[in-house]
């Protein structure tokens, strides 16, 4: 029986961008996450090794972060 990669509790930085994009509608490059990797802003991960690993809950946490609150039109978006 094949474990679906996606439903492990910590997934490889490849898997990440399916994982975000079919569970919050949000899409990411792995060269984005690479890129935040090294310079920050980017989900909290643990290292396997030399293998960065993300837990599933601070993907869904650091994707509700770049969510804004729901709106009803554009003005309410403020900045």
């Amino acid at each position: 029986m094949q474990i679906d990669r996606l439903n492990r509790p910590r997934l490889r930085r490849k898997d990440v961008p399916e994982y975000l994009a079919s569970k919050h509608g949000i899409d990411v490059a792995v060269s984005t996450l690479n890129k935040l990797a090294t310079i920050g802003g980017g989900p909290a991960m643990q290292y396997a090794g030399r293998i960065p690993l993300y837990h599933r809950d601070d993907l869904d946490a650091w994707a509700e972060a770049k969510l804004s609150k729901p709106v009803s039109s554009t003005s309410e978006r403020g900045y």
